[in-house]
């Protein structure tokens, strides 16, 4: 299976330039309503999402007060720990000034996949989503709580936190898989070193035309039983198509990602 990584250097700036989005196939959350506590994670027994002819799969377990897959929410809290605040994306809101967002889980536990299933095959080529870190992702990496601190202790320590998107048609993955580092502590020079903080844009077009794109997490950070960094990762405007000519790639110093200081 081939795979498409973007890495730090290849990160479209969002706030250096403009966008012009095309409403028409663009999932932005805006018109889910939101009760009181600021999102829905499928508790009300509704299950899956449709949206704009897609999709999203929810897996929830009244039992344990357990989901997994995507919900929608509009948390902001940048600055609490742990897993009371998986609800909240790490850009402290949704993209470009946007309150609705979604949040995938992606479970290690069960057989059940973090996916979006499409009404129709479509050509994703041009298309794509903004993604973020979530605050309980971001704030485990950076601080070591819940999980390790990426660096370690000497702050060598080359990890690492990849959401992986693949296409599949007929039940069967297709096209160029897409790999979007989270996080990225592998560089030689530690000031390179990253966690993302503000909205991306993710491009699709490797996947080409499917009708399901699933979405799966892996990181540096394992045990026997699998991932140990929160598997969570925060999505806007999904099937997005920024217009060309306002694309910018993104160098060191965006200010679009949480970069360590020596």
């Amino acid at each position: 299976m081939k795979h498409t990584t973007l890495g730090a250097a290849t990160l479209l700036a969002a706030s250096a330039m403009s966008w012009t989005i095309a409403t028409a196939a663009t999932v932005t959350f805006e018109t889910v309503p939101l009760p009181s506590a600021g999102y829905w994670n499928g508790s009300d027994g509704s299950g899956s999402l449709v949206l704009g002819g897609a999709t999203f799969n929810n897996n929830y377990n009244s039992q344990f007060d357990y989901w997994s897959g995507f919900i929608v929410s509009n948390r902001t809290d940048v600055t609490t720990p742990g897993y009371l605040n998986q609800y909240s994306a790490f850009a402290g809101g949704g993209a470009f000034g946007s309150a609705n967002y979604s949040v995938g889980y992606f479970s290690t536990y069960e057989t059940a996949t973090t996916h979006i299933t499409l009404a129709n095959l479509t050509d994703l080529a041009g298309k794509g989503a903004m993604i973020t870190n979530t605050t309980y992702a971001a704030l485990a990496m950076r601080d070591g709580i819940d999980a390790k601190k990426f660096g370690g202790v000497t702050g060598n320590d080359p990890d690492w936190f990849l959401l992986t998107v693949q296409g599949y048609t007929a039940g069967n993955s297709s096209g160029t898989a897409v790999n979007f580092y989270l996080a990225d502590f592998r560089f030689g020079d530690n000031s390179k070193d990253f966690i993302v903080q503000d909205w991306q844009y993710v491009d699709f077009s490797p996947l080409g035309s499917v009708d399901e794109i699933r979405f799966s997490m892996s990181s540096s950070d394992n045990n026997q039983f699998g991932i140990l960094t929160p598997s969570y990762f925060a999505m806007d405007d999904f099937l997005a198509i920024p217009e060309p000519s306002s694309l910018m790639i993104a160098l060191a110093g965006s200010g679009l990602l949480l970069r360590r200081k020596r």
